[in-house]
């Protein structure tokens, strides 16, 4: 829990029993669990908030990741039949290596 250790869990609970005494700490150890209640209902909130968003966001990166591949494929090809020399079809009959 929290990075501690079951010795210094220990301690600290020894600290604020010496400190706070035995009536106070029952009532000390209700807020603190509200408070960590609370705490984490607003981190859920939060997170149901902003996942939809993120996912949104993720898809049209996705989206405009695809656009961007498909316009480069498109220059690519366009740029390859353009330097071919004339008379050349669109696919090349020699096989590399070949004269």
């Amino acid at each position: 829990m929290f990075g501690l250790g079951a010795g210094e869990i220990l301690i600290i609970l020894i600290i604020a029993f010496l400190l706070f005494g035995p009536k106070q700490l029952p009532e000390i150890g209700r807020q603190v669990g509200k408070a960590v209640k609370g705490f984490k209902e607003t981190a859920d909130d939060l997170r149901k908030t902003v996942e939809p968003e993120i996912n949104m966001i993720q898809q049209e990166v996705k989206m405009a990741e695809q656009d961007f591949e498909a316009s480069v494929k498109e220059a690519e090809e366009e740029i390859n039949a353009a330097t071919k020399p004339p008379g050349q079809g669109t696919e090349s009959t020699n096989k590399p290596g070949q004269t």
